[in-house]
């Protein structure tokens, strides 16, 4: 019997301390077989964005710490950019390879092994494999935006390339632009795709579509300083072909009300009664200078109403600082993929940079501000927080436009922690300082990437070598390739 999934062989590939040279050695006989298509790509969805979203130290709390969201109430480790103690590149790394790339491969496989009965059903088959393509560029704009350059051309072959060489980060974000271009091409929104399966959008081609479009804008903004030829044509590309602009073509997941499906939120701080962080006072006290209306969605308030946030990089009495709001904290509460919110603010980065986008900064600027409004509840706020002058774009404090949009979309992506990492490398702003104890191998900067995997360098010793070689070496405060401020 032919298997149809690879998943568990491409975990293989990264994880294995040792080479076989058996025909079958990377055929994992306890694999499943069979698996429908739209069970691995429900599958893939749910482990990407658990892995963005999640607060758990293993997984993505990372991610809140760096845009220095959250502070630590007793496990100060991760905090302090030690990542190492928990091997947290090694299981970012896992993940966005072995389950999420892993699952969407083969999901593709089995798609490409039906025979379409007509017409129909012929297109929409090729608007499954679009969606997936789609969904695998981002995962891999995630991991290079994460590590810099990293296996891609021999990445999801393990049967040909086991000890798989890296690609030169720059050169895979050209590539992910042709791809999505060719997905974009393909997309037939006339017609149907996945019947079940996509949790995110249904099905939707549309909305599909809008995905992909938004994605190239996001890819685009971030080679502004290091290629504006490019980065200028993929962005007015994208926008002119349609991009997310409002709330209801949000790329969410929905989350179950009830186990294993429940929001990784509720999961790490609710349902295993977790009191491991607190609100950190970098993002409080500057929402409330800004007397901010998304604290009361964001924070927990204290006794007397007021928001109060904890040291960042040391240990911090649970009690004494406001925690993240219950709102986010319910078993149903939805991830983000891609938002209304952050497309806005890079069509805003866009405007500033001269990149042709329909209409000027400010515009976007409001825009942006007033969609995270909207999708915490309190739109009605929105107008009045804009009129606030250290809010308005006319007065707002910021020596640049970049620096006034960079402290508005770090503040809005307060639950978008890698997003927000990313946008504070690529704008440099608004000013993060590294705690007076990190640890040294931070060499005193809020760290710019994540060290490689503790297995790529026992397994993939000589690919690994030559990656480091090739950034400048393996160290947290070497900039990935776009990083130019």
């Amino acid at each position: 019997m032919k298997k149809s999934i690879f998943s568990i062989a491409i975990l293989s590939l990264f994880m294995t301390s040792c080479v076989n040279d058996s025909v079958d050695f990377n055929e994992n006989k306890d694999a499943a077989y069979n698996v429908p298509a739209e069970t691995l790509l429900a599958n893939s969805q749910k482990e990407l964005t658990k892995q963005l979203s999640s607060p758990n130290v293993n997984e993505g709390a990372i991610f809140r710490y760096f845009p220095q969201y959250l502070a630590a109430t007793q496990y100060t480790t991760e905090s302090r950019y030690r990542i190492s103690s928990r091997s947290i590149a090694d299981r970012h790394w896992r993940i966005m390879y072995a389950t999420v790339l892993g699952g969407l491969e083969s999901a593709k496989n089995i798609i490409q092994e039906t025979t379409a009965a007509d017409t129909k059903a012929s297109v929409e088959q090729r608007n499954k494999l679009a969606i997936i393509d789609v969904l695998q560029v981002y995962t891999y704009q995630v991991l290079v935006d994460s590590f810099g350059d990293v296996p891609y051309t021999e990445s999801l072959d393990p049967k040909t390339n086991v000890l798989p060489k890296y690609d030169d980060a720059a050169t895979i974000y050209s590539k992910l632009i042709v791809r999505l271009d060719a997905a974009i091409a393909n997309f037939d929104t006339a017609n149907k795709s996945f019947p079940s399966g996509d949790i995110i959008y249904n099905g939707d081609v549309a909305k599909w579509k809008l995905f992909a479009n938004s994605l190239k804008v996001k890819i685009g903004v971030n080679l502004i300083e290091s290629n504006p030829t490019l980065a200028k044509s993929t962005i007015e590309s994208a926008y002119n072909s349609g991009v997310i602009l409002t709330n209801a073509n949000n790329a969410t997941f929905e989350y179950a009300v009830s186990a294993p499906n429940y929001n990784p939120i509720y999961e790490n701080l609710v349902a295993s009664n977790r009191n491991d962080f607190v609100i950190a006072a970098t993002i409080v006290d500057k929402m409330n200078f800004l007397k901010d209306p998304r604290r009361t969605r964001y924070f927990t308030a204290l006794e007397d109403t007021s928001y109060l946030g904890g040291v960042y990089g040391t240990t911090n009495n649970y009690n004494n600082f406001s925690h993240v709001n219950p709102i986010l904290t319910v078993p149903e509460f939805p991830s983000q993929l891609l938002e209304a919110t952050e497309v806005n603010f890079y069509l805003a980065e866009a405007a500033a940079k001269g990149i042709s986008v329909g209409n000027n900064t400010e515009y976007y600027y409001n825009k942006a501000i007033t969609a995270s409004f909207e999708s915490w509840g309190i739109a009605n706020q929105a107008a009045g927080y804009l009129a606030n002058p250290d809010v308005s774009f006319a007065t707002a404090a910021g020596a640049t436009a970049e620096e006034k949009i960079a402290t508005q979309e770090w503040i809005a992506f307060y639950n978008r922690g890698f997003e927000a990492w990313t946008m504070y490398r690529r704008l440099n702003s608004p000013v993060l300082v590294a705690p007076a104890k990190a640890y040294s191998e931070a060499e005193g900067e809020v760290p710019k990437r994540l060290t490689y995997p503790i297995n790529e360098q026992t397994v993939n010793g000589k690919n690994y070598k030559d990656a480091v070689l090739a950034i400048g070496g393996d160290k947290l405060k070497n900039r990935i390739f776009w990083d130019k401020n």
